[in-house]
Parts: C-alpha cells; structure tokens; sequence
C-alpha cells in the first residue's frame, strides 16, 4: 500500500539536482531506522547525479509533504560486499524526515561493494570472485530456463535451430564480455588494480545479461 501512495506522489513532482540539507536529514533518519532494525547505523549514499529532489508541497493524509528525496546508497557490511540500493525519502521540511525505505538497485558498482568496508578496501579481488560467482550462478539459472523453452520449440519443430541460436548467442555474448572488460582493464582509475577493473566489469555485464534475460 505504502508504495502505490510513493508512486502517487511521483507522478506530481518535478525533479532537480540536490545536495542541500534535507540529505543530511534523510541520511540521519536512515541510520536511525537501520539501529531500530538491527542493521547497524553503517549507510552511506551516493552524492551524485542521481540524488535528486522533487517539491511536493501537498498532504499526505493529515501529513504536509514538502519534497521526496530519491537517490542511491549503500548499507555497508563489516568484511563483506555493501548492499548497494536505491532509496525514497519523504519531508515535512528539508530539516525533518517523515518516511525512508530502500528500493532494489539495478547496475550497481560492482567495485564500489567491495570497496566501501574498510576491511576490503585494499584487497576487494576475494570480495570481486564471490560476487561474480553469484552473478555466474544467477545467469546459469536464467540460461537454464531459456534453453529449455528453445529444446522445447525444438520438439515442436523437428529440428535444434532454436538451441543453436540459443548457444550461439550466449557464446557471442561471452567474447564480447570478455573483450570489453579487457578494455576496460587498461582503462582502471587511479587507485585501481587493472584486474580489479577488469573483474568488476565482468560482474556488472554478467549480472546485467541475467537481468535482461529475465
């Protein structure tokens, strides 16, 4: 219920760039809500072209809602890959918070959740490995799927054109993966292992084909 009244709310507001105060007061309200849930107070968000505020200026039942602040963060876990989200804020004003939840996150920064914790930081390739093995299984799942529905049609058919096709374009896929993140290596930021860069871009193109396959 509470999110078909948030996308109420949207459908009335005009976005702008913000990093005024009402950040600080959302951010301040989130880390209170995560003690209260035993997610611990360690919340981050991202100060960049996404946060983004949108005027209100309406009620919300009896409740005056002055704006909604919406952007992306990161709840960071000790000696483990962030949860990178997106998430909504209500405000009565930018100096009180009336509502905060977090919203999935589609193409997160691979290497940003396994670099926020400070366990991490130096050394994110064990943190990269993992979550590209839960990338590679997600996609595994995902292929499975679809290659049953092409052996299917197959059946149907007499023939395996669909299964061919099917292979032929997850093998396509695979090379340029792989060729683009070989690209990206040499293109690593300062600070930036290249095999870190390139691991990361891995994991980013490997989750982004599961979820454009789903």
């Amino acid at each position: 219920m509470r999110f078909a009244v948030v996308l109420l709310l949207f459908s009335h507001a005009v976005l702008a760039q913000y990093n005024g105060p009402a950040v600080d007061t959302c951010l301040a309200y989130a880390k209170r809500e995560a003690v209260r849930d035993g997610t611990g107070p360690n919340i981050v968000f991202e100060r960049d072209q996404n946060l983004m505020i949108e005027r209100y200026t309406r009620k919300l039942g009896n409740q005056f809602v002055s704006s909604i602040l919406r952007g992306n963060g990161a709840v960071v876990l000790d000696n483990a890959p962030s949860a990178e989200l997106s998430f909504i804020c209500l405000l009565a004003s930018d100096k009180q918070a009336l509502f905060f939840d977090w919203l999935p996150r589609v193409h997160a920064s691979a290497l940003a959740q396994c670099t926020r914790d400070d366990s991490l930081r130096d050394k994110p390739r064990p943190c990269l490995e993992l979550i590209l093995r839960v990338a590679e299984s997600d996609l595994t799942q995902v292929y499975a799927e679809h290659f049953q529905s092409a052996r299917e049609r197959d059946v149907k058919a007499g023939n395996e054109a669909a299964a061919d096709a099917f292979r032929k374009a997850n093998e396509e896929w695979r090379q340029y993966r792989d060729a683009e993140c070989t690209r990206q290596r040499e293109q690593a930021p300062k600070g930036v292992a290249a095999e870190d860069q390139e691991l990361a871009c891995v994991v980013e193109l490997t989750r982004r084909r599961a979820l454009d396959m789903r």
